[in-house]
């Protein structure tokens, strides 16, 4: 798949760059006759032909590398009676077998974090070239070296590698805020809920995934949308959002109390002599639906008609419910709420004091749906069209972007690109605030 391919590149790289960066201590001792000194050991090219990435079931994601290689240089002094030799070292590890799982858990902020790593690495075999003028001399020396030396590489490899995993993983990981704002209104809480779930086939995370109005964050909308279930393999990450991801963003703006307007100055002089105010005021949150075939949401408000003579105090014409309905079915433009990509509105107006009187408005429906949607979607888009951000480490893109409907929930599936490494990716995180892409 390609999410595997372009991970198991990204975390391939990532082991090549932490080893290369071992720190190799100085080895000194004497056999038989030669006393030997070996200082500024460097790794200087890994060969990870043969790894793998693979997520194990209720365990974790698995970084394989079997039958690898490593090159490696150093330098030797080595005093054999009163010959005092100094060179190089060329050395080469062969059958580099390097086992690492990671076990992902959430934290008490509600973040992804790497909680432990298991760790086993070998080395089977590792050879020596020496140069210089006693270099044959010292051939049988090469056995003994590299002995030494593998052992000492062993005894670095996981340590290396815990440590980028627990430490710089885990501290990108942390400048990656859960609970933000979206705008001055409101805000948005995409938290784990609970630890990640580690399947053949993927890693699954569950998301809070609810806004909250910033001036009453702890009122909160209960949650009667279905789960969503996600089938679908083909790019390397899949978000379903249920209902209640955009209930939970209308009740939060609601309760913010931005659904509510004057609009004055509004003329239709082919039905009134004067100009039309109209009162609009939203008495409940909007609810949305989400079908096979698209998705909905349906609005209901308190609209005073109001006439204002010229010279003259306004006078209300009329008190009427509006039911105000959005039809997908172009729902989204990857990760952006776009509501300003309307298929079909439909409003339905009635008085509210009585049947005779709706139908008496029935003439204005036509010059009030036209005020309304040059007033009202306006207002809704200009809340909803920035959309939520996503916050990626910086150097993450999300590309090939994909929308499906299902009943109860969408899910919008991407391929993630790597414009740097993770390696990179750390350090950038370090100095500034995470990259971020809009839902």
């Amino acid at each position: 798949m390609c999410f595997m391919f372009s991970v198991k590149f990204e975390t391939q790289k990532f082991v090549e760059e932490e080893l290369s960066n071992i720190n190799m201590p100085e080895m000194k001792g004497k056999e038989g006759r030669f006393q030997y000194t070996i200082t500024d050991v460097k790794i200087t090219e890994l060969n990870l032909t043969h790894a793998d990435l693979q997520f194990i079931p209720e365990v974790g994601l698995l970084f394989d590398v079997q039958n690898s290689s490593i090159t490696l240089s150093f330098h030797r002094r080595i005093l054999y009676w009163f010959f005092y030799d100094t060179g190089n070292i060329n050395a080469s590890a062969e059958g580099v077998n390097i086992n690492t799982i990671l076990n992902l858990i959430r934290d008490d902020d509600g973040r992804l974090k790497i909680n432990n790593i298991t760790c086993d690495a070998r080395i089977d075999k590792m050879k020596a070239q020496f140069s210089g003028t006693l270099g044959r001399v010292y051939d049988f020396l090469a056995s003994f070296l590299t002995s030494g030396m593998r052992f000492l590489l062993n005894q670095r490899i996981c340590p290396a590698l815990n440590h980028a995993a627990l430490v710089h993983v885990n501290s990108m990981l942390e400048t990656i805020p859960v609970r933000t704002e979206v705008d001055q209104y409101i805000g948005i809480d995409y938290s784990l809920i609970d630890d990640p779930v580690v399947t053949s086939r993927s890693l699954d995370m569950n998301f809070r995934g609810m806004f909250f109005d910033l001036s009453h964050q702890n009122d909160t909308l209960v949650n009667y949308a279905v789960d969503p279930v996600i089938r679908e393999y083909d790019r390397m990450v899949y978000l379903a959002l249920s209902e209640f991801f955009f209930d939970s963003g209308m009740f939060s703006y609601f309760t913010a109390g931005i659904f509510q307007m004057d609009i004055v100055n509004e003329k239709n002089p082919a039905l009134v002599e004067a100009p039309l105010s109209l009162q609009l005021a939203v008495n409940s949150p909007p609810k949305t639906s989400i079908k096979t075939s698209g998705a909905t949401v349906v609005m209901t408000a308190i609209v005073k008609v109001m006439v204002l003579p010229p010279g003259q105090p306004p006078v209300q014409l009329s008190s009427m419910t509006m039911v105000y309905t959005h039809i997908h079915t172009s729902f989204f433009y990857f990760f952006r709420i776009l509501l300003d990509f309307f298929d079909s509105n439909i409003f339905k107006i009635f008085s509210n004091q009585s049947a005779l009187e709706s139908l008496a408005l029935i003439p204005l429906q036509a010059p009030l749906k036209t005020m309304l949607q040059m007033s009202v979607v306006p207002l809704i888009n200009n809340w909803t069209k920035r959309g939520v951000q996503i916050p990626l480490a910086d150097g993450m893109d999300f590309i090939e972007e994909v929308v499906e409907y299902h009943n109860g929930f969408i899910v919008i599936g991407a391929n993630l690109h790597f414009s740097k490494g993770l390696r990179e990716m750390i350090a950038g995180n370090t100095e500034m605030e995470p990259e971020t892409n809009t839902v």
